[in-house]
């Protein structure tokens, strides 16, 4: 297509970090460029702790495993979310109880969590959708009186905060992804970030394998052996080099896709006053990154219709998550608690827009052209 769905963010400075880190011959993983990641994050975060791993899929593990989850644990969750949000409590023997969505912000439905609750139920995993804090001080509220960990899937709200804090910094445990999509990129990485010192120990270990190892290098222990299980979640110091290089420009970047966010938001105002189309909401105490920018149709025909004329016109444009609980293997390992009044029907109707950090304006203005010849048209 001529216009991409997404293309990856790019610097220009993240071959000479890579350089870097091969010519100091540190290449496997905790080196220099590492360090300077995880420093990051909790210096923008607020978080006790920060470590990068080899995707978000894999943090999310890792916080399944701190947890204990095991067999027959219920985690509370939206269907509306990547399948990692759910797997990675699967792989535990951990079922996910999902509950309905918030049509407003696509984010879990805080108000009927509670309900959801029974004996077996040990965390929360909440998804901040497109960057947008779900209700933190509601869902916080509902932990601490129940006794249950929170887990934030914040995948896509990196620079995110909700009333000052930021997003994956709030609960117990959150996970960042710098998968390509995503507003910061190493191809494939994501980290895990411990609110306090309560996982920040033992996480180092279940990351490298679950050895002490990395206590080992920092000199805290005098050798190191097989702690506790573990697996290989420490990525290489090149994923970190190219990851660094963007994170020294993240301001600059989520300045660029506020503006073209902003953009398409005015540009469709007269579509929504017209009734045709729905635009993202953004609650007051929520400040997101442009992570994207989504429309939501009247149906899903009406979707389609949109898909293929934007298709036709060299544009491409993307749906997003089929919901888990009327997956094939959320069938079998999950269950729905209470009525899907939201899920199915909202997620049939919206459609993410482009949007990436090197959108031009130009090819935004095609997007935005097509989009109300469209609408005008039909």
């Amino acid at each position: 297509m001529r216009i991409n769905f997404n293309v990856p963010p790019y610097t220009g400075r993240e071959l000479e970090y890579i350089r870097q880190a091969v010519e100091a011959q540190k290449i496997c993983g905790d080196g220099e460029f590492t360090a300077r990641c995880n420093k990051w994050l909790v210096d923008r975060t607020g978080a006790k702790e920060a470590l990068l791993t080899t995707s978000c899929t894999h943090a999310t593990e890792m916080s399944a495993l701190l947890l204990g989850i095991r067999e027959g644990d219920e985690i509370i969750m939206p269907s509306y979310t990547f399948v990692s949000t759910a797997n990675a409590f699967v792989l535990r023997g951990g079922v996910p109880v999902f509950v309905d969505i918030r049509p407003d912000t696509m984010n879990i439905d805080e108000n009927r969590i509670e309900a959801a609750i029974t004996d077996r139920t040990r965390a929360i995993a909440v998804m901040h959708y497109a960057g947008v804090a779900c209700e933190m001080d509601a869902i916080m509220d509902i932990a601490q009186r129940h006794h249950l960990a929170v887990v934030e899937d914040a995948a896509q709200a990196i620079l995110c905060t909700y009333k000052g804090r930021a997003l994956g910094a709030i609960g117990d445990l959150g996970n960042y992804s710098f998968h390509e999509t995503k507003n910061l990129s190493c191809g494939e990485g994501g980290a895990i970030l411990m609110r306090d010192d309560t996982y920040a120990d033992q996480a180092v270990i279940v990351r490298e394998k679950g050895t002490n190892r990395t206590l080992y290098r920092m000199g805290r222990v005098d050798k190191y052996s097989w702690i506790a299980p573990g697996s290989s979640w420490l990525p290489s110091e090149l994923n970190a080099a190219y990851l660094y290089a963007q994170m020294e420009m993240a301001d600059e970047m989520n300045a660029r896709r506020l503006r073209l966010w902003a953009q398409y938001h005015e540009a469709f105002a007269d579509l929504a006053d017209a009734g045709k189309i729905e635009r993202p909401t953004i609650p007051a105490e929520c400040v997101h990154n442009a992570h994207m920018y989504y429309i939501k149709c009247r149906d899903e025909a009406e979707r389609a219709g949109l898909i293929r004329y934007l298709r036709d016109h060299d544009i491409l444009p993307a749906s997003h998550y089929v919901p888990l609980h009327s997956a094939a293997a959320g069938l079998r390992y999950s269950r729905f608690h209470g009525e899907d009044e939201w899920t199915t029907r909202e997620s049939l109707r919206l459609l993410r827009l482009p949007m990436y950090y090197t959108l031009t304006d130009e090819d935004q203005e095609e997007v935005i052209l097509r989009v109300k010849e469209y609408y005008h048209a039909a």
